[in-house]
């Protein structure tokens, strides 16, 4: 038989319930007064970022940067030219044709499109007919491209979300590689397109 407990068993039991319920507690609520403390006081926060381009977080969309006759209803590679389409022009139409080939699998969830202000010279149009079928073609307006993408200057490439929002930008310069590594990344996360 056990005897009965005596006021000074109950005392410890109590004070070590306490103690549970306050880790409990602490387990629980702890980390979110952490991760606001360290977005309210910016500590502990990486400097780094995992994108190689120009992030477009002002919720831009294609109709906002003057293309117009664009169907979204997959991710897309959005080669810009402002002006005639010369030769970074034509390399990132190249780059972006490479990139959709090397999403391999996920190929189908991304498409690739030209948007020119002007048109393109007869020979260039053929090749790309011949070599880019599947290329879609938009029609850009420079007057409100121009207050869109006002930093941005020459030929651009831009990656569009399937609700048409424009997600990164990249310039001539840019090597594939890097542009391949942001959309396979956006593609992992990503439950749309």
């Amino acid at each position: 038989m056990n005897p009965p407990s005596t006021l000074s068993d109950a005392a410890p039991r109590k004070a070590r319930g306490r103690l549970q319920l306050i880790v409990i507690l602490l387990v629980a609520i702890g980390p979110m007064i952490l991760a606001t403390a360290m977005y309210q006081w910016r500590f502990w926060v990486p400097d780094s970022r995992n994108y190689h381009g120009v992030l477009i977080g002002d919720g831009q969309s294609l109709a906002d940067l003057g293309v117009s006759g664009a169907d979204q209803e997959r991710w897309q590679l959005l080669v810009t030219a402002p002006g005639a389409c010369a030769e970074d022009c034509q390399q990132l139409v190249y780059t972006a044709r490479q990139i959709q080939v090397g999403l391999n699998r996920d190929a189908t969830r991304a498409s690739h499109g030209l948007a020119v202000s002007t048109p393109l010279p007869a020979d260039y149009d053929a090749q790309l007919k011949r070599e880019y079928p599947q290329l879609g073609r938009y029609r850009l307006d420079p007057q409100t491209y121009e207050k869109a993408a006002s930093q941005a200057t020459g030929a651009q490439l831009w990656i569009v979300d399937p609700h048409g929002n424009l997600v990164l930008r990249y310039d001539a310069t840019s090597k594939g590689k890097s542009i391949l590594d942001d959309l396979r990344l956006l593609l992992k996360l990503s439950q749309i397109g």
